[in-house]
């Protein structure tokens, strides 16, 4: 590790609308429900307890939503990162997994064993996706030297950055990482050597447990 390495709390956004039906939200810009949005107040509650110094999020809107609240009450400006919006589901984009797999069940067994190998048809490469959200997170990390760097961005994109960091499979990270909770940290390192997971799907309301500095 770096002698002095920032603490990055990655948050998934709030729920959104298609997230309550389990439907796929990548590039589309879907808003948060009345859950995502207290789910963001929650994160802003938690974040002047964690001593957050920085925020940063993807440039989809329901990142930037859901940060706003920890903004307002860390008197902090976001700071946005394209490189960290979320994976582009192709033709599964707004559908669920078993939609898909009712008109592509081949397809659909191929993705469950491998997603991969065998991404949605017409998906962004989850290898590139894995490589600009990496990339992005040691930006973060090499400008906040010794800081707690909230990063509120997406679960896909976040799950492929985990296992690129801790050397995993990537083509593992749905069974390695189920999912990432909406407005739950996961608290990591980057080294020059690679990642470390510090905790993962922590909570954030108001009874739940700190992420110690």
């Amino acid at each position: 590790m770096t002698r002095n390495p920032a603490t990055l709390l990655l948050a998934r956004h709030g729920q959104t609308v298609w997230h309550a039906e389990n439907r796929y939200a990548g590039v589309s810009d879907i808003a948060l429900t009345d859950e995502g949005r207290r789910q963001a107040r929650q994160l802003g509650d938690w974040a002047p307890r964690n001593g957050v110094d920085a925020i940063w999020t993807s440039t989809v809107g329901r990142a930037i939503e859901t940060a706003q609240p920890a903004c307002e009450a860390l008197g902090l400006v976001p700071r946005r990162e394209h490189e960290l919006r979320e994976c582009d589901f192709g033709e599964v984009e707004g559908r669920t997994l078993a939609e898909f797999a009712a008109e592509q069940p081949e397809r659909a067994r191929e993705y469950r064993a491998d997603p991969v190998a065998h991404p949605f048809p017409g998906a962004e490469d989850p290898r590139a996706a894995a490589a600009r959200g990496t990339a992005a997170l040691r930006r973060i990390a090499d400008g906040h030297p010794g800081q707690r760097v909230l990063v509120v961005a997406h679960n896909t994109l976040l799950r492929l950055v985990l296992c690129e960091l801790l050397s995993i499979p990537l083509g593992s990270y749905r069974r390695v990482f189920p999912q990432l909770r909406n407005a739950a940290v996961s608290e990591a390192r980057i080294g020059e050597a690679g990642g470390a997971l510090l905790s993962l799907n922590v909570p954030c309301a108001p009874d739940a447990p700190g992420v110690s500095p």
